[in-house]
């Protein structure tokens, strides 16, 4: 059995609900033939969220980390570069307002994902599903958590994989009524990402195949 750790949020702001939590937990109750998901919630919150998922990992051991953020997106877009910048005029969870500060001092630039992003896009396309892939998770709090990831990873001497997803708002959320975001149902997006998974775990090399954008 495969172990695989899978992050959600918490609600955000004003906002009950969080489907990255939802999701989270629907992996956790119907995973992939062949692999055990623990769902865990994160605060959305700077500093605390790594400080939760670094316990999380080192607790769960697992052989991939899949990280799922909300962002107004049309379907399950796949994250292939985390910054290392905290930088929102929004404040998060606990208050605090970023303005530039670097999340690991001293650490590289930025980390790409160490998970097959165009070959797991394709194989959610090939299913009747939307997917992309996404050149910036921003600078909040869900890059924050993507690049926390991919720093642990690296620096921890073990030979794990992880990644970042953002997915969609469900129908009944204030956004969406607002009309200032697209919708999925979650388990329509959880199904989509249980192909991420899949894929991801049968898979190490990606594709070769031109998915970036022109500006």
């Amino acid at each position: 059995m495969t172990r695989v750790l899978v992050t959600g949020f918490e609600p955000f702001d004003q906002d009950t609900y969080n489907p990255s939590w939802a999701a989270a937990r629907l992996l956790q109750e119907d995973p992939p033939a062949g692999v055990e998901v623990t769902a865990v919630q994160l605060p959305c919150a700077y500093g605390e969220s790594l400080r939760v998922l670094r316990k999380a990992v080192l607790e769960t051991d697992p052989a991939l980390v899949l990280s799922l953020g909300l962002s107004p997106r049309s379907g399950i877009s796949i994250e292939r570069v985390a910054i290392n910048v905290d930088d929102c005029p929004v404040a998060d969870n606990a208050g605090r307002t970023a303005k530039g500060e670097p999340i690991v001092t001293d650490g590289p630039a930025a980390y790409f994902s160490t998970l097959p992003i165009k070959r797991c896009a394709k194989e959610v396309w090939q299913n009747g599903m939307y997917a992309e892939i996404s050149h910036t998770a921003g600078a909040f709090v869900c890059n924050h958590v993507f690049y926390g990831l991919m720093h642990l990873l690296a620096t921890e001497g073990k030979q794990r994989r992880g990644g970042f997803v953002h997915i969609p708002h469900t129908p009944e959320m204030p956004a969406v009524a607002q009309g200032r975001a697209p919708s999925l149902p979650v388990d329509f997006t959880a199904r989509g990402l249980r192909i991420v998974l899949s894929t991801a775990l049968a898979h190490e090399s990606d594709i070769d195949i031109a998915v970036g954008a022109t500006h």
